[in-house]
């Protein structure tokens, strides 16, 4: 097995969980570490929200052993700000600290954070060097390739992460303006590979363990991060590991695996927010079957974990039929 090396952070080089805003929260981080993810984000947390001592972005940072190594994600376009939130992050402990200059939401970018940065690289790097002053774990940067195809700039916000004291860069191959919508351009990912001396994960369209090989081979990059591809089927990271038979489950392992997510949710959250939260969890693990548009209306009515039950009797009834 191959290793990447993020400051001190021994990492297999297989595929990461990117930090997916209301996505990647205690369960859906546990569940791909169990099939395999080799380091996992958590969301993005906020560092006007950290230092004014928001309960609920503190509470993003939370992470325990079954979830390491874990990344914490900040945002912010502050550097005085950045540096006291990543104090705060620190002390729970995670095992690296993130920037985001990724985030392409309106209400993130609106407010100067997230890609609106890539608009302004030398701020970002002032931002990325008051963190890694403020801290002692090593500290990466999500980047993407530039906030429209005008001003394609991910080579050169790499280098001023790097030498501004970034371990790692991760660059989505898209667009601010594309969002998520169309291809990533992989070739952003090697451009900056070979720009930069820390390591480069790519990320962008890798959807299968096909494409995650092929990303490694097409880009050189030093690890692969898995989005939404990983929403509803964390079995991708079985897949590329080797550790699954196959990319497709059947539908008793799928539903045997969005039972266990639901467990995770209740277990952390309580029954009434977990069963609110696995709503859009449970539609993601239904794509594909047969008669799915009608099981995820059924899932907007979710309130307990008997609804719960009664929708998997439901799905299992109609597929022996």
């Amino acid at each position: 097995m191959d290793y990447v090396n993020i400051g001190n952070v021994k990492i297999q080089k297989t595929a990461v969980l990117a930090p997916m805003a209301g996505v990647c929260d205690r369960a859906q981080r546990v569940l791909c570490r169990e099939f395999g993810a080799s380091l996992v984000f958590g969301e993005m947390a906020s560092s006007m929200g950290l230092v004014y001592s928001d309960k609920k972005t503190a509470a993003l940072l939370t992470s325990q052993k079954d979830e390491k190594p874990f990344a914490a994600q900040i945002f912010g376009n502050k550097p005085d700000f950045m540096a006291k939130a990543a104090e705060i992050v620190a002390t729970y402990k995670p095992d690296i600290i993130d920037i985001n200059s990724g985030c392409p939401m309106p209400k993130v970018t609106g407010n100067g954070g997230g890609s609106a940065l890539l608009k302004d690289p030398k701020l970002l790097g002032e931002i990325v060097g008051a963190v890694v002053k403020a801290v002692e774990i090593p500290v990466t940067v999500k980047i993407r390739s530039g906030w429209d195809e005008n001003s394609i700039n991910a080579v050169e916000t790499a280098k001023i992460c790097e030498a501004n004291g970034a371990s790692a860069v991760t660059v989505h191959a898209r667009t601010r303006e594309q969002f998520y919508t169309g291809s990533a351009d992989w070739n952003i990912i090697a451009q900056v590979k070979k720009a930069v001396k820390i390591p480069v994960i790519g990320n962008g369209d890798v959807t299968s363990g096909e494409k995650c090989r092929l990303m490694y081979e097409r880009t050189g990059c030093d690890l692969v991060m898995i989005g939404r591809a990983a929403w509803g089927a964390p079995w991708i990271f079985g897949e590329i590991c080797g550790t699954s038979g196959t990319p497709f489950p059947t539908l008793d392992e799928r539903l045997e695996i969005m039972a266990r997510h639901v467990e995770l949710l209740i277990a952390d959250k309580g029954e009434r927010i977990a069963m609110k939260q696995a709503r859009a969890h449970i539609a993601k693990y239904l794509r594909g079957l047969r008669g799915a548009a009608v099981f995820r209306n059924k899932c907007s009515n979710l309130t307990t974990k008997e609804d719960f039950l009664n929708l998997v009797e439901t799905i299992n009834t109609e597929y022996k039929i």
